[in-house]
């Protein structure tokens, strides 16, 4: 079964790090990764009040053979870059261990990663195979992704998960009920009529993404055996 890990990085141990460095207020998010023949062309957005000193910057490193802005959006700009994931290690078992980029935000210190490997195995691999580079990762969260863009939350939103969670640290769910519907809207400023529609497709999204898609999983795994 396929897992996700959220990594983290120092930004000076690996090319990119080195090549996307940023000031120390600036933040970077890696959009997207997109394979064009022998490279992998990575596109990265950046607030515009660090653009000047950031292009600066990696238009000098010897690394970059080009730097494109895209498009700009509000007070963001989406730029392309010309480099070789081959020249960076980290990069490279990424790839070689067919590990899947979902996520990445950098600092001028560090790098946060969401990769999703296979299987445990793999994501195995590629932790021995930091760890014979030098590399000093840390590894956070592991989790079986169920359905690809349920993301890490499951596809419950922030205000499902906020809600969900208070009531049962609230008590909601106690035998004796400790808490009502009536506490959590007066506490979220909503109607109690939406809390009782929160919860729900709370749970009805949190289970659909996670017992019953691994069920159909396995279900999968039989039929094929």
């Amino acid at each position: 079964m396929a897992v996700i890990a959220h990594l983290q990085i120092p930004a000076e141990s690996f090319e990119l790090g080195r090549i996307l460095e940023v000031e120390s207020s600036g933040l970077i998010k890696l959009e997207n990764m997109v394979p064009l023949g022998e490279k992998a062309v990575p596109f990265f957005s950046v607030s515009d009040e660090i653009r000047e000193s950031f292009e600066q910057n990696v238009g000098d490193h010897p690394s970059v053979d080009n730097i494109v802005e895209v498009t700009r959006h509000d007070t963001e700009r989406l730029y392309s870059l010309d480099w070789d994931v081959g020249r960076d290690v980290f990069f490279q078992g990424i790839v070689d261990l067919d590990g899947q980029l979902l996520n990445a935000t950098g600092s001028a210190a560090t790098w946060e990663f969401e990769i999703r490997f296979s299987t445990h195995g793999a994501l195995s691999e590629f932790q021995e195979y930091c760890s014979n580079a030098h590399f000093e990762l840390e590894v956070g969260r592991i989790y079986n992704p169920v359905r690809p863009e349920a993301g890490m939350w499951y596809g419950v939103t922030q205000l499902q998960r906020d809600t969900l969670m208070r009531a049962v640290q609230g008590g909601y769910y106690s035998i004796p009920r400790q808490m009502s519907t009536q506490d959590l809207a007066d506490e979220f400023g909503i109607s109690d009529q939406a809390v009782t529609e929160r919860l729900r497709r709370a749970i009805v999204t949190l289970t659909e993404n996670t017992l019953i898609t691994v069920q159909e999983e396995q279900e999968g795994e039989f039929d094929r055996t």
